[in-house]
């Protein structure tokens, strides 16, 4: 049954990645999720887990497809790395080269120090300083 019924729905409600307004004007997504607030709209917090862990998974696969040293690096570090791409795309990540030949090397301090040079610091820089202080001491910030 469930598999006929989302046929339906996404023939009857169409299918559409990214948030728009529908014929009402409130905000939508996917196949007639109503994610405007004005009209009660939201998602769940389990959803919002889903999305979140689905995310974190692609970046980490495109991450190391990039840098396969990342699938070496202690977790911790790694997770520094995951969230800055979280922030800024794995694109906006792979521009820190010099800082990324640090951490590849084990140069964690040098990293740290050069990450808090960037604009990414200066635009924000409580979310710089934790991460940078993460990779730098490998511990949870």
């Amino acid at each position: 049954m469930i598999d006929n019924l989302e046929d339906q729905l996404r023939r009857d409600e169409g299918e559409r990645l990214a948030a728009y307004q529908d014929h009402l004007g409130y905000w939508t997504i996917g196949v007639g999720i109503l994610i405007d607030g004005r009209k009660g709209g939201g998602i769940t917090r389990d959803e919002s887990t889903y999305l979140l862990r689905n995310r974190i998974a692609k970046s980490e696969a495109t991450l190391t497809e990039a840098l396969p040293w990342l699938a070496n690096l202690d977790p911790v570090r790694k997770a520094a790395l995951l969230n800055m791409a979280f922030q800024m795309g794995v694109a906006g990540l792979l521009g820190f080269k010099r800082s990324l030949a640090s951490v590849r090397d084990g140069r964690y301090a040098q990293a740290a120090s050069e990450f808090l040079e960037s604009l990414w610091a200066k635009q924000t820089p409580k979310r710089a300083f934790r991460i940078a202080r993460q990779i730098e001491t490998g511990e949870w910030q």
